[in-house]
């Protein structure tokens, strides 16, 4: 057991926690959003409109505040029209970019709001700049949010919608330094701009323009990004960064035989989010020093070798409790810089890489990343607090801090939330909380050896249970067994 001190500063508010940090993903790639969110409305599953009902109540419970869709490199081959009016006569396209796989788009603009009403989230579309038009995309903008007569309002109340949806965050392309169009960041930051010209804001909706931001490391790429955009021009910059075990694209090891070098070397790869959020964040301080312009993680998590026998195109993967360390230290290191980081969505939310849910038929289970998201919640929209650990280090091959942590407080509550990252060791961590009168805490936790997993013949293994933590003169208490998840909530 080792010893972990973390100190908190209750008083000490360092910015608001955006409930968009706890965002997701879902891109038309394998089984994500077809035989995953959407089986139509025949379906034996129930449903409402096509849309599995479980699936929406299970995004509900966390509170899911932002999705973000269609893609993804999908996004830059995504023509919108294809995927409006009946759905008998819309087009088929080839989907290049997943699997090769015949696209029908039943799940259109329509199917997609209608989600985000039935979730109660806002909708985060990813346009298309690599092969749409300009002339497209403001249709696209029109369509959704012009509240009178023009030709794609008429088109949107002869489909179906008499009023207009609202449309906060609206992404100008996708990844353009690689699938969306291999571009160079000076040529990219002049189409962005001529993009989002014409993404006018119309009947009192107001854009979010997000354009498109690193990856990883690019640091070269957020500098042109800063240098020729203003809060004018956007809202935000894009950072895309996945966790790869072995650092090999070629063999990223698989999603649930591992050894603990894997492990560690996991949870030290997804640690960089740190240094490369704190790097970028510096670049967009010196253009942006009153932070008008966000940094958008709006794409990050594991990315694993497919499952033995699937469809290497669907990139479908389990979820273990290797995931669920993974994602409580990325939402500490978001919350953590909540001042810059205004949103992130992980990916992707059903059947893809790092999912919340899977689904086999009508059957449907829980990830432990989905229970990680559920212990978090109470930090949307609170505000991040002065939170310190003195930590110890832990590993094989790759040493790495024991203990991630960060605080919140929110409606006279605080809450704590921390992961033990080693697989052998305890953490018995004491927490001194200054400036706030705490009289009680209650607690959460997620925990099982680093491999446990939830599936269809098992069940939900890993699933949060209620855990013992002490109060006493202002200090909580608590032994974080190995491979763990906690939430606190002092009050």
């Amino acid at each position: 057991m080792k010893k972990i001190s973390v100190e908190i500063n209750a008083a000490d508010r360092t910015a608001k926690i955006n409930p968009e940090l706890y965002g997701h993903f879902a891109e038309h790639l394998g089984r994500c959003v077809y035989n995953g969110i959407y089986v139509g409305e025949n379906s034996p599953i129930p449903n409402v409109r096509g849309i599995r009902t479980d699936i929406v109540e299970a995004f509900k419970k966390i509170k899911l505040p932002v999705l973000r869709w269609p893609g993804g490199c999908f996004a830059d081959g995504y023509h919108w029209k294809d995927g409006i009016g009946e759905k008998a006569s819309r087009k088929k396209m080839l989907n290049f970019n997943w699997g090769d796989v015949m696209e029908d788009n039943s799940f259109g603009t329509h199917e997609f709001f209608d989600l985000c009403e039935q979730v109660g989230c806002e909708p985060y579309l990813a346009g298309n700049l690599g092969s749409g038009t300009v002339q497209e995309l403001a249709e696209w903008v029109e369509y959704i949010t012009f509240d009178g007569v023009s030709p794609m309002a008429d088109l949107r109340k002869a489909n179906g919608r008499e009023k207009p949806w609202k449309l906060k965050y609206l992404g100008i392309g996708n990844e353009n330094w690689g699938c969306g169009g291999s571009m160079r960041p000076e040529y990219y930051a002049d189409e962005y701009r001529r993009y989002q010209t014409f993404c006018r804001n119309f009947s009192g909706n107001e854009l979010f323009k997000i354009a498109c931001g690193p990856n990883a490391d690019d640091y070269y790429w957020t500098e042109v990004m800063m240098k020729n955009l203003n809060e004018w021009h956007t809202r935000g910059i894009s950072l895309h960064y996945y966790t790869v075990p072995t650092g090999d694209w070629n063999k990223k090891g698989s999603a649930r035989y591992f050894s603990d070098e894997e492990y560690y070397s996991t949870i030290s790869g997804t640690l960089r989010m740190e240094e490369l959020i704190t790097r970028h964040s510096e670049i967009m301080n010196r253009y942006d020093p009153q932070h008008k312009i966000g940094l958008i993680v709006d794409e990050w998590g594991c990315w694993y070798d497919v499952e033995e026998g699937t469809n290497p195109g669907f990139l479908y993967q389990q979820n273990t409790m290797r995931d669920a360390v993974v994602a409580a230290c990325n939402l500490n290191i978001f919350n953590s810089h909540a001042d810059r980081v205004v949103m992130a969505n992980l990916a992707q939310a059903v059947n893809v890489l790092q999912s919340l849910v899977l689904t086999d038929g009508k059957n449907m289970v829980l990830t432990p990343t989905y229970h990680v998201f559920d212990l978090f919640k109470s930090h949307q929209g609170g505000e991040a607090v002065y939170c310190y650990t003195e930590n110890q280090t832990v590993g094989k091959g790759a040493e790495i801090p024991m203990v991630s942590c960060s605080a919140s407080v929110k409606d006279g509550k605080l809450t704590v939330t921390l992961a033990n990252c080693s697989i052998e060791e305890e953490a018995d961590v004491d927490i001194s909380i200054l400036g706030f009168a705490a009289g009680s805490a209650e607690a959460r936790i997620v925990t099982d050896e680093c491999h446990a997993l939830n599936d269809f013949d098992n069940g939900e293994k890993v699933v949060p249970k209620d855990f013992a933590a002490s109060i006493n003169n202002g200090k909580v208490s608590a032994v974080l067994p190995p491979c763990s998840v906690v939430s606190v909530i002092v009050s």
